[in-house]
């Protein structure tokens, strides 16, 4: 088990580099001076020469990339041209909406989904399972913009039910957080809903057929113990494959309910230093959404070794 461990870990080493590799490419590969493009049209020469001192353009290319590699290794991102901070302090203010939302995302769509899909599985080929199905479809092909302004406009301004937008932070009371998260994180969880009903379905269908539970259903067990304790926990390996790609989707659709919600949170960041042009903060977000994705697949990876004994030899 320690040595799978041990190669899980040595293989995002690769990864990460990779990333950063590309990350650090990505301003110096743009057509012209980065150091122009990066002050901006309105720059005079004198701003355009103090941000390429700031770059250490005038080194060699391998030479800003070492540099740049011990910046990253002390935790310094650089400084944002907009927001004149640090871009680590940056991410570290809009951290919490963003975290939150996940989170509550996440858990509606694994709350939801699960017996959505065991549901269906269980009455396969029937009315109930072809509904469930439907509503999957549904929920992946609504656009996450468009499901959040429908909600908005039914649950907020019709309704008065929820605040139209906003944040509020957990500091300033449980009820006010909640309040302003919940219609994000339902439009965030559709399509997480919708994904992970369909694999639950199709994993938990493919467990029924095996010998284990027509043996479980001879021995005269409870349904309901035969599809939680032997179909189901079967059938969990492909389950949490999905919730790790679920936290990629997460990424690209915090970017989108963070701005339609006025969450300022990492997507609406994103959106802020993009429309400003700040190449520090863009760099500093692809790398921490980059590091995110892989602490999660290889927690997933380690999940495994709970979830099917066989792997840990």
């Amino acid at each position: 088990m320690l040595a799978y461990i041990l190669r899980r870990l040595a293989a995002t080493l690769p990864v990460l580099f990779f990333v950063a590799l590309l990350v650090f490419l990505m301003l110096r590969l743009v057509p012209g001076d980065p150091a122009a493009v990066l002050a901006g049209d309105a720059a005079n020469a004198e701003q355009i020469a103090r941000v390429r001192a700031s770059l250490g353009l005038e080194h060699s290319i391998v030479e800003q990339f070492g540099i740049w590699l011990a910046q990253l290794a002390r935790g310094d991102l650089g400084e944002s041209y907009y927001f004149k901070v640090k871009v680590s302090e940056l991410i570290a203010q809009r951290i919490e909406p963003s975290f939150a939302l996940a989170t509550l995302t996440l858990a509606i769509a694994v709350s939801v989904a699960l017996p959505l899909g065991l549901l269906a599985a269980w009455r396969a080929g029937g009315t109930l399972d072809r509904l469930l199905m439907a509503l999957s479809v549904l929920g992946f092909s609504i656009p996450v913009f468009v499901l959040a302004y429908l909600l908005i406009w039914l649950v907020s301004l019709q309704l008065g039910w929820l605040p139209v937008q906003g944040y509020a932070r957990l500091a300033d009371g449980f009820g006010p957080f909640l309040a302003h998260l919940i219609l994000p994180a339902i439009t965030l969880a559709a399509i997480h809903v919708a994904l992970l009903a369909r694999v639950t379905r199709a994993s938990v269908l493919e467990a029924l057929d095996e010998d284990y539970v027509r043996t479980a259903r001879a021995k005269g067990l409870v349904e309901a113990r035969v599809l939680l304790r032997h179909a189901l926990a079967n059938a969990a390996l492909p389950i949490v494959t999905t919730i790790g790609i679920s936290v990629a989707l997460l990424i690209g659709g915090v970017v989108v309910t963070e701005s339609v919600f006025a969450i300022p949170g990492l997507g609406r960041l994103t959106v802020d230093a993009v429309l400003a042009r700040d190449f520090p903060t863009i760099q500093g977000l692809i790398l921490f959404f980059a590091l995110l994705y892989v602490i999660v697949n290889l927690l997933v990876d380690l999940s495994y070794l709970l979830l099917d004994p066989r792997i840990r030899y």
